[in-house]
């Protein structure tokens, strides 16, 4: 029997630490790499207007980040299947290589088009590592310390969030923007080398015996699915591209990604059927929620309200804190109504805060002190993420034969990369294309800014309505 079909309520693994019984190793790795990977996407928000300033590359400043969450959709297909196939020990060594690859080629790179090519390199291995990691530790850690496990995930990203953004900026002015890259590199076989023994011990969890026709249709199978992914990449890709008046591109991205998400996602996804497709479909909808006020909170703080960029900052590092103490939470939660009921709560405290925090940027005129206000509304709803996350993440598990795991978390990821791009697309559109309402002289509202929180919100609204269906069946 592997520990991810240890029975779920055994007390004396839930009396174990995640550090016992030879996971130390394992833990140490997996939690150095997701800092790493944290450290990377926060801080080069930070740094990336150094980047495209010293390689006059303002025109693929955004590619640079649509990019990689484009080629991470491929990644994550190949990750689950061959994670499901052999295990995860393969599909983490190619994620780590070419994770490794991008980050030397971004940090070298003469010239902006190279840089965005390394970016695309990094989402591709990193799209893989988001995979590998979730199945390969929630092998290695038995079912009753999951929760535990993705708390101490979540935990692994307070740090980064705390200082990356500061970290990053000390890098630009003291040693170049290239340290960014190459810093994160230099510390990657680290992590490898704690994480990659406890993967080897890892057995392939499906065999095909030899006189099977599997053989025959499993490779097509994954053909036709990585097909669907680089379908998916290039209508994310047209999503990221269709700025300005460009509503074509932005159509046909979103039909493309469409019609991969239909064949990659379980069925049933694209409308929340109770079970599995809804907590891939929830998680799709907290994630872009998440991110599409993240990445526009900040413009609209210093844009709109006076803010510095480190102002800004401090505050999304408010976010952060909170995510890894509702995980924390969550992790105490250990009662199946607890669960039910924590999951409801996070959702409705994700819409609440985002609610908040559209009111008060458009309701507030420029100069008003909104320190207050924002902080404590992006404190909500990162409290309310740490919440949800993890326990859809764990009832994923649950509801997963060791065989399906991989292709499931690839789900997830598929999830949150597709349904944030549409988001951020959107949004993007909203700012670019809907006037400010003058209010007198001196005071508006930047009704873009306003409808772009409205949309989070509603995302998160929408999830919330949802969340019963994701305990809708029953466990045998």
């Amino acid at each position: 029997m592997t520990a991810s079909t240890t029975p779920v309520n055994d007390l004396s693994l839930a009396a174990q630490s995640l550090f016992d019984a030879g996971r130390t190793g394992a833990c140490v790795g997996a939690v150095a790499l997701i800092t790493l990977l944290a450290f990377e996407a926060l801080a080069l928000a930070a740094a990336m207007p150094a980047v495209a300033s010293a390689l006059d590359g303002l025109p693929h400043y955004a590619l640079a980040f649509g990019g990689p969450l484009a080629a991470s959709v491929p990644g994550m297909v190949l990750a689950g299947r061959w994670s499901d196939r052999h295990g995860p020990l393969r599909a983490t060594v190619w994620g780590l290589c070419m994770f490794g690859a991008g980050l030397l080629v971004a940090g070298l790179a003469p010239h902006m088009t190279v840089l965005v090519a390394g970016r695309v390199l990094q989402g591709l291995g990193g799209g893989m590592l988001g995979v590998t990691l979730y199945v390969g530790m929630s092998q290695v850690v038995p079912p009753a310390l999951h929760p535990r496990l993705f708390s101490l995930f979540a935990a692994a990203w307070v740090l980064p969030g705390l200082v990356g953004p500061a970290l990053a900026a000390a890098l630009v002015q003291q040693a170049g923007w290239r340290w960014v890259f190459l810093a994160v590199l230099l510390m990657l076989p680290v992590a490898a080398a704690l994480l990659l023994p406890a993967f080897a011990r890892l057995p392939a969890l499906l065999t095909v015996p030899a006189a099977s026709a599997a053989p025959a249709t499993l490779p097509a199978a994954t053909d036709r699915r990585l097909g669907y992914a680089a379908l998916a990449a290039a209508g994310a890709l047209l999503l990221h591209g269709a700025a300005g008046d460009h509503l074509t591109l932005l159509a046909a991205g979103l039909m493309m990604a469409g019609a991969a998400a239909w064949r990659l996602l379980p069925a049933g996804s694209l409308r929340a059927a109770p079970g599995l497709p809804s907590v891939v479909a929830l998680r799709g909808l907290v994630a872009a929620a998440f991110a599409t006020a993240e990445v526009f909170m900040p413009l609209a703080l210093t844009h709109d309200h006076g803010w510095t960029l480190l102002q800004a900052g401090w505050a999304l590092s408010t976010g952060a804190v909170f995510w890894s103490m509702g995980s924390a939470l969550q992790a105490r939660l250990t009662e199946a109504p607890q669960r039910r009921r924590g999951l409801q709560a996070g959702l409705l405290l994700v819409t609440a805060g985002i609610g908040a925090l559209g009111a008060t940027l458009a309701l507030a005129p420029a100069g008003t002190p909104l320190a207050v206000l924002v902080v404590a509304s992006w404190a909500v709803s990162g409290l309310g993420v740490g919440l949800a996350f993890p326990i859809l993440s764990v009832q994923l598990l649950k509801i997963s034969t060791p065989s399906e795991q991989g292709s499931n978390a690839s789900a997830l990821q598929l999830a949150d990369a597709l349904v944030t791009t549409a988001a951020l697309a959107s949004a993007g559109l909203l700012v670019a294309h809907v006037p400010s309402l003058t209010l007198g002289d001196s005071s508006g509202i930047n009704s873009g800014i306003t409808g772009v929180m409205a949309l989070a919100a509603a995302l998160a609204a929408t999830a919330a309505l949802c969340a019963r269906r994701v305990f809708a069946v029953r466990l045998a």
